[in-house]
């Protein structure tokens, strides 16, 4: 009897567990890129826990007047695509993730995180 009550317990408690919602969907971790400022020095900045795929078009380099962001490097735990334009549009490439980095040729403005 209390071998079947055991299990009836162990099975009703994986059941919660399995159908739980899971987290609210953000990359663990940071992502970080280089851009100019307004006097044309080079700045780090970055994201931490980024939502995951929501587009994020970095701040710093919203206007196309700007230079764009370079050198990006995705320590989060999710796949980064970055794209040249905002609004994750143009031409695109995608970071592994846990050190996936790109040099200063790769110009980005906008990212999404898998």
């Amino acid at each position: 009897m209390r071998l079947r009550t055991s299990v009836a317990a162990t099975v009703g408690a994986l059941a919660l567990v399995i159908t739980l919602p899971a987290s609210a969907g953000a990359a663990q971790g940071d992502f970080t890129y280089q851009h100019n400022n307004e006097a044309g020095i080079t700045q780090t900045s970055g994201l931490m826990d980024p939502q995951s795929r929501e587009c994020i078009t970095l701040p710093e380099v919203e206007d196309a007047r700007s230079a764009p962001a370079h050198s990006p490097r995705n320590n989060t735990n999710a796949t980064a695509t970055v794209f040249a334009g905002a609004d994750c549009e143009g031409a695109h490439f995608s970071l592994r993730p846990n050190g996936g980095h790109a040099s200063e040729r790769l110009k980005v403005r906008s990212v999404v995180f898998s």
